[in-house]
């Protein structure tokens, strides 16, 4: 069972496009480093809606177990802990099996 983790985020009011660049360099550099990622896509809100957020990750694994790798990775823990928690004002989840 494929396991989607959906993730947005609203940016601190200081977040300057130099930190987004940061961030997307610091998310880049995951999926080499994580096994257990299928796929990996990133990226600033391209403002087409209402309700929008900063800013997205969808991260696949094959499983349940892999998605577990993922969020406890050591690479992963120090993007969280270094490049994005210092610059989050809001954060919301969600993983999501295969379609219906």
């Amino acid at each position: 069972m494929t396991v989607r983790h959906v993730v947005v985020f609203r940016w601190n009011a200081d977040v300057t496009p130099d930190d987004v660049a940061a961030i997307d360099a610091a998310l880049d550099a995951l999926p080499a480093q994580i096994p257990s990622l299928r796929g990996y896509h990133h990226g600033p809100d391209l403002a087409l809606g209402e309700g929008r957020w900063d800013y997205g990750i969808v991260a696949e694994c094959d499983d349940v177990d892999g998605w577990r790798a993922y969020e406890q990775h050591p690479a992963h823990l120090q993007v969280v802990t270094e490049v994005l928690r210092p610059r989050i004002a809001e954060r919301a989840a969600v993983q999501i099996g295969p379609a219906h």
